[in-house]
């Protein structure tokens, strides 16, 4: 007895986080139960038979009702209820998508002195996404202008610039490609890929979420993704360190790269 049901995306991911809620005719809350890890939502609770409103709720997801009829064995089964993410489409359309550098950004950062961060970006950045029709198939390429670091500080700046670290003269440009695409949620990728810096190629993941698309005030579609990364110096030949008191290095080994995306569909940005 109770109600059975299954709760998914439009492209078949599980809502772990639904709440599903079931009411009488009346209006009268006879029924509350939570999604678990797979989707499923499983209520053995006595219900007397006829007509009742299922409301399945998620965050982030518009909510969907339906009715069910509860046999004479007090069960009733909704089957597969899907949901469809709140503000735009579920994915994004397949074809080309620029890059659009005025309302993105491409960031890092790291450790200084042990206690603090320091944050930078690079304000001259450009590429464009390919979704594929076989998503798994879909590509990214980008290209990042070296010598557009900015933290902030001039003199911060002049150094990183230098051959200590990304030797802007010899290596004006940071590209990455990616080569693989690998679900690992409803709106959640790892973007495998080479990341070329410093004159150093090497493999780099990243952790992909998909915010959303919609149309821009320019009669544009867009799609909106947040990235992350984490670098090792040492892997791309950037090994300067200057070592203060008690063994502490000035700057951290590692680097959290932060990129915040937004892309227009088509082949190139809008020119007004």
């Amino acid at each position: 007895m109770g109600l059975r049901a299954q709760v998914r995306t439009r492209d078949g991911w599980a809502v772990s986080h639904a709440v599903v809620t079931m009411t009488d005719m009346t209006g009268t809350q006879v029924l509350r139960a939570s999604a678990s890890e797979d989707g499923s939502v499983s209520a053995d609770v006595a219900l007397a038979p006829g007509p009742y409103t299922v409301i399945v709720t998620a965050v982030g997801y518009a909510p969907a009702a339906s009715t069910a009829l509860v046999t004479a064995s007090g069960r009733a089964s909704v089957g597969t209820v899907v949901l469809a993410r709140q503000g735009g489409v579920e994915l994004p359309p397949p074809g080309p998508w620029t890059i659009d550098p005025a309302h993105s950004s491409v960031g890092a950062v790291a450790q200084h002195l042990g206690i603090s961060s320091v944050h930078g970006r690079f304000g001259e950045f450009g590429g464009r996404i390919e979704i594929a029709e076989d998503l798994e198939k879909s590509r990214v390429e980008a290209v990042i202008g070296a010598a557009s670091i900015d933290t902030g500080n001039a003199m911060r700046d002049g150094h990183l610039k230098s051959a200590d670290f990304l030797d802007v003269e010899r290596f004006p440009e940071i590209t990455y490609r990616s080569t693989d695409l690998v679900p690992a949620g409803p709106d959640r990728w790892t973007v495998r890929g080479e990341l070329a810096l410093h004159g150093v190629v090497r493999e780099v993941d990243l952790d992909l979420s998909y915010l959303g698309t919609g149309p821009d005030p320019w009669g544009g579609v867009r799609a909106a993704y947040r990235a992350t990364a984490e670098l090792r110096r040492e892997d791309f030949a950037m090994n300067y360190n200057q070592v203060v008191q008690a063994g502490i290095s000035a700057i951290g080994t590692t680097l959290k790269v932060e990129l915040d995306i937004q892309t227009v569909q088509g082949e190139a940005l809008p020119t007004a």
